[in-house]
């Protein structure tokens, strides 16, 4: 069972407790907490609940209350002051105080790697495992404000600027750890990487609003991943298909699966919440197919229209209990937590026009994409088959 109740202070105010945690309640509280300021819910200047409130909505003892506070305190993650109440800590612009976080953040990461590197882990493990963990926490800091922004209709000027290229289409995993690496061994070149969708990538390609687009479009009619679409909706063109990945598809659920949610006839079950991804996403085209081969309505899926635009944003929801399941990839599964049911695989590929296949701006991705130390980092993820990754086929539609 969840507990949910508020607390005082500004921003989301809600400190979840599971009485059935092995986890003790002053814990649960801690790292309620830090998850609150670790996604920016939670500010420096922010006071928290006072402990006597707090308790008493929780129904928990003060001295629960005050142990969290304290361990907090302790790690100069809070401030309490007589008659000002328990507050978020300043992050400090002082220079002995920033070079002192700074051995701190080092000291943190060291010894993570180490512990992981003594239980066998191998580095190409744990930089898979840090880089997904980052993204997953940037996109719960994002605000609408720093959200990225569609893809203009017509940017015809910045495509043709020397190191800056646009990545439209579906979100993926792997796609964003080349983009990560891309940017470690070309810190000077600007990308920029919007969630369109499959169907917005090949669209943006047609617009000239994009250099690359990443799809998996399954093609109901031929049983056919990408090409399909890519002919259909560019015809005429002279294109390089890239393959990034296959890649498992299957049901993210909480950890523990408490519904015992198996597969997409699950779905219809009373009291079972769907988080479902955007129109034109190549999840949602997958979704819609296999309800149909089904016969399964989407009316009666409770959630089919809240619609997000990422693995990790459905992975959030459940993390979150907002939803009990969603359609996704198991990387978004376990990096926030969850528990995955596999269903099937599909193929992801990169469409690139052919000028810029060619072109010394998307060389150095290209380059990263074939070599091995990426292909052992996108393994290292989980739910990808890499055996393919970096072939290219290039086509006239």
């Amino acid at each position: 069972m969840r507990q949910e109740l508020c607390g005082d202070g500004p921003g989301p105010k809600h400190i979840h407790l599971d009485p059935d945690s092995r986890i003790s309640i002053y814990q649960q509280i801690v790292d309620r907490i830090k998850h609150l300021i670790a996604s920016d819910q939670l500010l420096p200047g922010h006071q928290l609940p006072p402990v006597r409130k707090l308790a008493a909505d929780l129904q928990i003892s003060q001295g629960t209350v005050l142990r969290a506070y304290m361990e907090l305190e302790n790690d100069g993650i809070v401030t309490s002051r007589r008659g000002g109440g328990t507050i978020i800590a300043a992050r400090g612009t002082d220079p002995a105080i920033r070079s002192a976080r700074q051995r701190r953040l080092w000291n943190l990461v060291s010894n993570h790697i180490l512990e992981a590197l003594s239980l066998g882990y191998g580095p190409d493990e744990i930089e898979s495992a840090f880089s997904l963990h980052l993204a997953r926490w940037r996109e719960e800091r994002q605000t609408p404000e720093t959200a990225a922004v569609p893809v203009p209709a017509a940017v015809e000027d910045s495509l043709r600027k020397a190191d800056v290229f646009y990545i439209a289409g579906s979100n993926d995993l792997a796609l964003d750890l080349l983009v990560q690496q891309v940017k470690r061994g070309q810190p000077q070149t600007a990308i920029q990487v919007t969630h369109t969708g499959s169907l917005g990538g090949l669209i943006a390609l047609q617009e000239g609003s994009a250099h690359l687009a990443g799809i998996h479009l399954l093609d109901g009619e031929t049983g056919q991943y990408n090409y399909p679409y890519v002919k259909h909706i560019l015809p005429g063109r002279e294109l390089a298909i890239v393959h990034l990945a296959c890649r498992v598809q299957g049901l993210m659920v909480a950890r523990g699966n408490p519904k015992d949610i198996r597969g997409f006839e699950d779905l219809v079950r009373p009291g079972v919440r769907f988080a479902n991804r955007q129109s034109g996403s190549g999840t949602r085209v997958l979704l819609d197919l296999e309800l149909a081969q089904r016969g399964i309505s989407p009316a009666g899926i409770a959630g089919y229209d809240r619609e997000l635009d990422t693995h990790l944003a459905v992975a959030g929801s459940i993390a979150r209990g907002e939803a009990d399941a969603g359609l996704g990839l198991e990387a978004a599964a376990s990096t926030s937590g969850l528990d995955f049911q596999p269903l099937l695989w599909e193929r992801y590929d990169m469409v690139i026009p052919a000028e810029n296949y060619r072109s010394n701006l998307l060389a150095p991705l290209l380059r990263i994409l074939s070599s091995d130390a990426f292909k052992r980092l996108v393994d290292a993820a989980g739910g990808y088959d890499t055996s393919e990754t970096g072939l290219v086929d290039l086509i006239t539609t």
